[in-house]
């Protein structure tokens, strides 16, 4: 039992380490995609619709990952490698999604995103970064 315990623990914490390694990744592509430190739009200047596409974003990749590790059988290797692919693939996806709209609406999609007041894109950007997960977290077997 305590073997068991042991090795449930160590499952846990590694599920945990793969988790928070994915979310700094789409932390990482958040900010990369959007001018300006993500950081200070933030916590210094209050911007609304970078704190909303970085929830959404980081919202995604925790859907990505709880639905990898649910679906992943008692192998603790298998699990943990295919968590890591589908949250990277996770991460890209929502890369691609957030250029293919920004390539499809007008203006620059990462400059609205710095603006002060509440745009209509970034919630617009949240549900792109959602739908992605949510498809992904659909397709993982």
């Amino acid at each position: 039992m305590i073997v068991e315990l042991a090795v449930g623990v160590g499952g846990t914490v590694a599920y945990a380490v793969v988790g928070v390694v994915l979310m700094g990744l789409g932390y990482g592509l958040v900010d990369l995609l959007t001018p300006g430190k993500l950081g200070e739009l933030i916590w210094h200047e209050r911007n609304p619709n970078a704190a909303l596409v970085l929830l959404s974003g980081l919202a995604s990749v925790g859907l990505i990952v709880v639905t990898a590790i649910l679906t992943s059988d008692d192998a603790i290797v298998r699990g943990l490698l295919s968590t890591v692919v589908y949250g990277l693939l996770g991460i890209v996806l929502m890369g691609a999604a957030f250029l293919l709209l920004d390539a499809l609406t007008p203006g620059r999609l990462g400059e609205t995103l710095t603006e002060r007041a509440l745009h209509p894109a970034a919630w617009v950007t949240a549900v792109v970064h959602l739908a992605v997960a949510g498809i992904i977290a659909a397709s993982v077997t």
